[in-house]
């Protein structure tokens, strides 16, 4: 199996990009928990600490609007001056140090969630312009495995830090990652293209028309909802973790850091295997095998029997990124220079922003279901989206959009 990791890796804007993503990332997600601490401490209600990853995934349902920015500048001065401005509004965090300031955080954090939400639009569209076409399966594939070692690295520093030192110092740490990451897109060395002119087209008019593009594409659109059901699905399916741990394997609630670990380590797995597998299958077929690895790891945790439910987490990881990695991928490579923004954003929004409903619902079901029912049905569903994704991969081709790339060659 060929491997361009190390291209990926030697390639001087690929490494700058990995090195932004770790840094402002292990930022994030140390921020992220420090956050819901830092409330709970000061205020005492677990509800308030609940909000703050409400406040950074709300902004998700505006992606299309927000995504218009990206397409309307230059994409790299925009990722530093959005960087530059997150590490300024990071800092009124450090005037949070009683409960009557509390709602200060929660208002930083909603900006910050819009300032992601507006860089992973710039930055999808920027990897467009500075990374190779036959590199961006390998890197989007290492992105997600950075992104998702450092969930599992840093909010472990993030809360040994808010214990040793207070949440300030968090806020002042991720300021400064932010900082960082502003610094590696600086140095980022890519020929981008004056923004399109706009002939007085209204924002709503060119929001719709990332949308549109997304919901027409025969490519990208089974790819995008593909994710989103598996996200959604995902979400679903953790909410009966704790569940599963009681009353199916009669563990405590700490091993739920032992199934974490294992699907962390699918998932860089995965990552790292990925842009070489879709170099050698249709990228429906690679959405959909992982989707299929998904599935069964799910209702593998419906089994009483710890080895089967220790390798379902295994598969779970290995499975879950692949939708992810399609969808990004063809995303890159199928939409036009001046839309790219626009359709990520859209795309983001329809991956992403299910799944805080879905983690609502998954609550509400393990609360009046057996757990076991709750997985089952995920997992039966997954096998069914997997199973349409193939079935319908033919007529997708054989309906391409005159003057597109037919689908076939996204995995060259």
């Amino acid at each position: 199996m060929g491997w361009n990791t190390l291209r990926v890796v030697r390639d001087r804007n690929a490494g700058l990009y990995l090195g932004g993503v770790v840094v402002s990332g292990f930022g994030d997600s140390a921020m992220s928990l420090a956050a819901g601490i830092w409330v709970k401490t000061l205020t005492g209600s677990s509800s308030l600490a609940a909000l703050v990853s409400f406040c950074i995934w709300l902004p998700t349902f505006a992606g299309p609007a927000i995504g218009t920015v990206a397409d309307r500048v230059r994409r790299r001065p925009l990722l530093v001056a959005t960087n530059l401005a997150l590490a300024v509004v990071m800092t009124a965090a450090l005037a949070v140090r009683s409960p009557g300031r509390v709602w200060l955080l929660f208002v930083v954090l909603t900006l910050v969630g819009v300032g992601m939400v507006l860089t992973d639009a710039a930055e999808t569209a920027l990897v467009a312009a500075a990374v190779p076409d036959e590199l961006r399966g390998d890197f989007n594939g290492l992105v997600l495995t950075a992104i998702e070692s450092m969930k599992l690295v840093a909010p472990l520093g993030g809360a040994a830090l808010f214990a040793a030192f207070g949440g300030p110092t968090v806020a002042l740490l991720d300021a400064v990652t932010f900082v960082l990451a502003a610094a590696a897109f600086w140095l980022i060395r890519a020929e981008e293209g004056p923004p399109a002119a706009r002939v007085g087209r209204s924002w709503t008019a060119e929001t719709a028309e990332g949308a549109r593009y997304v919901r027409r594409h025969p490519v990208l659109r089974p790819l995008v909802l593909t994710s989103g059901t598996t996200l959604v699905l995902g979400a679903v399916s953790s909410t009966a973790t704790y569940a599963m741990l009681d009353a199916g394997l009669h563990r405590s609630p700490a091993f739920a850091g032992v199934l974490t670990s294992l699907q962390g380590l699918g998932s860089v797995v995965s990552g790292l295997a990925a842009g070489a597998l879709m170099r050698r299958m249709p990228v429906r077929a690679f959405a959909a095998a992982g989707l299929t690895l998904f599935a069964l790891g799910v209702l593998a945790r419906a089994t009483p029997w710890l080895p089967v439910v220790l390798g379902g987490g295994l598969l779970i990881g290995l499975g879950l990124p692949c939708p992810l990695i399609a969808a990004l991928t063809a995303v890159q490579r199928h939409t036009p220079a001046k839309l790219l923004g626009r359709v990520a954003a859209t795309a983001g929004t329809l991956m992403y922003a299910p799944t805080g409903l879905a983690l609502l619902v998954g609550t509400g079901l393990v609360a009046r279901l057996d757990y076991r029912v709750q997985l089952v049905a995920a997992g039966l569903c997954g096998l069914a989206a997997a199973s349409a994704l193939t079935l319908t991969g033919r007529d997708a081709r054989t309906t391409a959009a005159a003057g597109e790339r037919p689908a076939p060659e996204i995995h060259r």
